[in-house]
């Protein structure tokens, strides 16, 4: 019989033990470390933990918007202020319901006089929520609220439902009284909650007695000194200054994304239009920082403080005098036969050197009266004209086509499929570059141009269309500034207006005399001052410099001065550069010289006029109906070391007249009582 060794007796109860002890030991290790980082953080670490929470837990937030800096002239004349508005401001208390907004809309309505014409469709309806909510509750079905549970729709999902579905019947009984509390309570709660809303500014005093004496009892509504943008020399240069959103107005709609990812809020006031839009980033004020306590409440951490103020090269005086000279010479011209189409001149001074625009003036009739027409010198193009002769003739010698000194016959020219083309009413003979420039030739621009085709002038022949030619001149108009963006510091500047695709062999011709491409005034100053200077294209600028922000009237501590910005230089030689600007001299001072008397030859000028066939329409229907005739001027003086450019144009100054050929020589006068003002203020 097999016999089985007895199992040993298993101590389960020393095992149990063993394993409590164990357990216990990781206990109170666990407990240890525990208690250790408790003492760290609460003891020895306290400062710096108490910091972190700090940080963690503090929020701040920017107050309403502080006055903006001055703008000043190149004279530091103060040509843009500040002053003091009283305005009324609601900000909503810890703890106001809807009920208590409506209520306290009922009764401070009635003492504002709120622009109406602002309330909308939307309004209305948010308005009419907030009354009758109840009621707008029945206007979703059982299903749409369980889609809210169910998470299928938002609970704004559902509220945008309600609010379409306020029928327009319901809206039409709003009261007067209504209507008035609508507007207001949009305005109490536009932005976000915490933030101050401007009601209303520049409020009569009883507005604001009204609201300060009764402000305890109308919860949430308060009075402030606001400001608002002043003009000490009226409309002179003012919209080139440019404008400010309103309180109410705040951030437009299509730059919001830009400006709330630049911190700024909703409501906030920024420069919308021209100088005031190109410097925001100066010219805004540092507004006053707060510490968020809680969703209503917030406790000052910082005081705000104005903008910088900025200088312009603008002289406000040479401004306001070239306005007069302008008003007086439109005025007379209007008195002119054929000049049925004509209502505006501009004129640009500049120093040819840096760049600095030291006037830019445009004026425009309207209806008898004047109206500030500046804006057009960058966004609207006109056909230059014989101006650009100076460039076209740069192409002839870099290509070597033309030798400096070479004489051609001005004569009138036949090519195939076009009709004849002359210079002007008589033919000039044989001439060299200098006449041709001076008595602004169209032959012999066009007998170059059709070199640089690639073929030589002989009456009927068939003008090749080689885009090679096109390109070799617009490149060099570009270089000019001629048909490309002049780098001034303003939004919304025009490049002109250029072919697209050039398909007419004869239109190269139109292009070498200044009919074929358009430009702004400001490319055809850039242009002429790359030619005063006789090598640089130079970005047109507006700012002189920028100041700190003082306490005083007195302008603040110099932070910054505008450089000279040279965009390229034009790639021909010295000699090239000198023979167009001698040519420019004749145009001024030779016998015959189509520019002679334009300005005083005393103070040795250099210059082109030009004279251009321009088409409108009369009637407003899209379509070119009129041929009028355009008249510009560029020139510089002193010629051996130029320091004022001006620019001067009177689109649409005349037009063809079978029964009279007059045409008025507005822009001739015009031209000399700018030149007359500017020297007589400067030289």
């Amino acid at each position: 019989m097999k016999k089985y060794k007895s199992r040993k007796k298993i101590d389960y109860d020393k095992i149990i033990n063993k394993r409590f002890t164990l357990f216990l030991i990781v206990i109170l290790i666990v407990f240890s470390l525990v208690l250790f980082k408790m003492i760290d953080v609460m003891l020895i670490k306290e400062a710096v933990y108490k910091d972190k929470l700090s940080s963690l837990s503090y929020s701040t937030t920017l107050g309403s918007s502080t006055p903006r800096g001055r703008i000043y002239d190149r004279n530091y004349n103060i040509i843009v202020d500040n002053k003091s508005l009283k305005t009324i401001t609601y900000k909503k208390e810890k703890g106001t319901t809807t009920k208590d907004m409506l209520k306290v809309a009922y009764e401070v309505a009635p003492h504002l006089d709120l622009d109406l014409s602002r309330l909308n469709e939307q309004m209305k309806r948010e308005f009419y929520y907030a009354k009758y909510k109840e009621k707008c509750d029945k206007l979703v079905s059982k299903k749409e609220i369980n889609q809210v549970n169910t998470r299928k729709m938002t609970t704004r999902d559902l509220e945008e439902l309600k609010l379409k579905r306020i029928s327009t019947e319901e809206l039409a009984k709003l009261t007067d009284e209504d209507l008035e509390v609508a507007y207001l309570y949009y305005l109490m709660n536009k932005g976000y909650t915490y933030e101050e809303k401007t009601i209303k500014s520049d409020v009569t005093d009883k507005e604001y007695a009204y609201i300060s004496e009764n402000n305890a009892n109308l919860k949430g509504f308060n009075t402030k000194l606001d400001w608002e943008r002043v003009y000490p020399y009226g409309d002179t240069f003012k919209a080139i200054l440019g404008t400010v959103s309103s309180s109410t107005q705040g951030i437009p709609a299509e730059e919001k994304d830009y400006y709330l990812n630049k911190g700024y809020f909703l409501n906030d006031r920024v420069g919308i239009s021209y100088i005031e839009k190109q410097y925001e980033d100066y010219l805004k004020g540092e507004k006053p920082v707060y510490e968020v306590v809680n969703s209503h409440e917030t406790k000052l951490i910082k005081e705000g403080s104005r903008g910088k103020d900025i200088v312009l090269s603008i002289d406000i005086n040479l401004q306001k005098e070239l306005e007069k000279v302008i008003d007086e010479q439109i005025r007379r011209a209007k008195s002119e036969a054929n000049t049925d189409y004509f209502d505006h001149s501009s004129v640009v001074i500049e120093d040819p050197n840096t760049g600095e625009i030291l006037a830019m003036v445009s004026r425009k009739l309207v209806n008898g009266e004047f109206i500030d027409n500046t804006t057009s010198i960058l966004t609207s193009p006109i056909t230059p004209g014989s101006v650009v002769k100076g460039a076209s003739m740069l192409v002839g010698y870099n290509t070597g086509v033309l030798k400096i000194g070479e004489y051609l016959k001005d004569e009138c020219i036949k090519v195939a499929g076009a009709p004849e083309k002359c210079s002007s009413v008589k033919t000039l003979g044989t001439i060299n570059d200098i006449t041709a420039l001076a008595k602004s030739s169209n032959v012999y621009q066009f007998k170059v141009a059709i070199r640089v085709n690639g073929q030589e002038y002989s009456r009927g022949m068939k003008l090749n269309l080689n885009q090679k030619a096109f390109d070799t001149y617009r490149n060099m108009y570009h270089s000019f500034g001629l048909g490309v963006k002049t780098g001034i510091d303003l939004p919304f500047e025009s490049a002109g207006v250029s072919s697209k695709k050039d398909v007419n062999a004869g239109n190269l011709l139109d292009f070498v005399m200044g009919q074929y491409e358009t430009y702004t005034p400001l490319q055809i100053l850039q242009y002429m001052s790359t030619i005063a200077n006789g090598k640089d294209r130079i970005a047109l600028h507006l700012l002189k410099e920028v100041h700190k922000a003082s306490n005083t009237e007195e302008i603040g501590e110099l932070e910054y001065t505008k450089e000279k910005e040279i965009l390229n230089s034009i790639d021909t030689k010295e000699e090239y550069m000198n023979r167009v600007k001698e040519g420019f001299i004749a145009v001024m001072n030779a016998p015959g010289g189509y520019g002679v008397g334009y300005i005083d030859r005393g103070l040795k000028p250099a210059g082109k006029t030009g004279t251009s066939q321009s088409f409108i329409d009369t009637n407003n229907d899209n379509i070119i109906d009129t041929e009028t005739i355009t008249t510009t001027f560029a020139g510089y003086y002193p010629s051996d070391n130029p320091k004022v450019t001006i620019l001067v144009t009177s689109p649409n100054s005349s037009r063809p007249n079978p029964n009279n050929s007059f045409m008025s020589l507005v822009n001739y006068r015009l031209t000399q009582e700018v030149s007359k003002v500017y020297h007589n203020m400067y030289d």
